[in-house]
């Protein structure tokens, strides 16, 4: 079983939220979802989220397929951060010339999967 959540336009610089994501991928769920409370990145709590909202996807699944469903069994199978759309704004300067400022945001997924192949039905 398989489940999927994504964020998206989260306005963090994708650089920024890859740092918190990579230390989450492959971990067990359960595992993660502590890693994040405690990460002092401002991102963590929205990966934290991200993460209990596929862990919630996973269990709808398996209450919809009439399968049994144990959160220690998920694994954080894949997790991504994908650049999203740069706001540009202008930050005036001395002697009237002007800065480009770049707002960026990211599009957050994660995965969690407990394993086992579903090809078999």
């Amino acid at each position: 079983m398989e489940a999927k959540a994504q964020a998206r336009f989260v306005r963090v610089t994708p650089q920024k939220s890859r740092r918190v994501v990579n230390e989450i991928r492959g971990k067990r769920a359960l595992d993660a979802v502590d890693v994040l409370q405690y990460a002092p990145q401002a991102v963590a709590r929205d990966v934290k989220k991200i993460l209990e909202s596929a862990i919630a996807n996973a269990r709808y699944r398996a209450e919809q397929d009439g399968v049994r469903f144990d959160e220690a069994d998920l694994k954080v199978s894949a997790a991504y951060v994908d650049e999203g759309p740069t706001m540009k704004r202008i930050q005036p300067r001395a002697q009237g010339r002007a800065n480009r400022i770049l707002k960026r945001t990211s599009h957050i997924t994660v995965i969690v999967s407990d394993g086992k192949n579903e090809k078999g039905a």
